[in-house]
């Protein structure tokens, strides 16, 4: 088994079960002490878990810094999910709908193949297209542009160019995190510009992001929270901070 395999099912069950004996991780995958203890140090330098004497434990991600796709398809499945079919209801059939390269709007592409049948799909995701290309009634429509590998997007000046034709109904936007007063950040500089196009050229647009990102800051601003039309995310969301960015009078959607 590969490390990178590895990395993805011990997130899997620290996210479950909230913490993990290294004595755990050696029988199931039936490799060396050491081998686990890089794994873990690499995991908890990625700001995805906690080392303790014995094993790790559960620790929220650092939002100010990219985390690999790998560890971020792993972690707050069950949030993504949830979101995502929030997120669904303000979707009619036939609509045209922007999706960002993220692990968020993947999981928001693999809702849509259960709901609907015709969509228009401008995406910059590989991952994104790979999911829907077996949906005879969806328009694909895959921007052009330099492949960035390690998150599988496509980013640069031709991206830019090529995103800025098109006008969709509604963008999804994800997000690295968010405060009222620092507004909707992220940490892919490539993906940026072309979420900020996505944006200013959508009739509406809803941001994404499960219950942890709020209240984080990340490296980039795209945009200020009152230049977007609502937030969806899950129903852990803290409800006295709802209630902050409604008298903001930001909308937080999370059921």
């Amino acid at each position: 088994m590969f490390a990178q395999q590895r990395h993805q099912l011990i997130i899997e069950k620290i996210n479950k079960d909230k913490s993990i004996r290294a004595s755990e991780l050696i029988e199931m995958f039936d490799v060396s002490f050491e081998t686990i203890r890089r794994d873990l140090e690499y995991l908890e330098n990625e700001g995805c878990l906690k080392r303790v004497h014995g094993g790790a434990i559960l620790k929220e991600p650092d939002y100010s810094r990219e985390i690999p796709l790998p560890i971020r398809e792993s972690i707050f499945v069950e949030e993504k999910t949830e979101l995502s079919q929030n997120a669904s209801r303000y979707v009619t059939e036939g609509m045209s709908i922007a999706l960002d390269a993220s692990t968020t709007n993947t999981q928001l592409a693999r809702m849509f193949k259960s709901k609907f049948k015709r969509l228009t799909i401008i995406t910059n995701s590989l991952p994104i297209m790979n999911e829907l290309v077996d949906r005879p009634g969806y328009t694909l429509i895959m921007i052009g542009g330099i492949l960035r590998q390690e998150e599988q997007s496509i980013i640069g000046d031709l991206a830019e160019e090529f995103t800025s034709r098109f006008h969709a109904d509604l963008f999804f936007m994800s997000m690295s995190g968010v405060t009222i007063e620092d507004g909707i950040t992220d940490n892919a500089i490539g993906e940026v510009q072309v979420k900020k196009i996505m944006h200013a050229n959508a009739k509406q647009t809803i941001v994404l992001g499960d219950s942890s990102k709020f209240n984080q800051v990340s490296l980039i601003k795209v945009c200020a929270c009152a230049q977007v039309d609502r937030f969806v995310t899950d129903s852990k969301i803290d409800r006295a901070l709802v209630e902050k960015y409604k008298a903001s009078g930001i909308e937080i959607v999370y059921e």
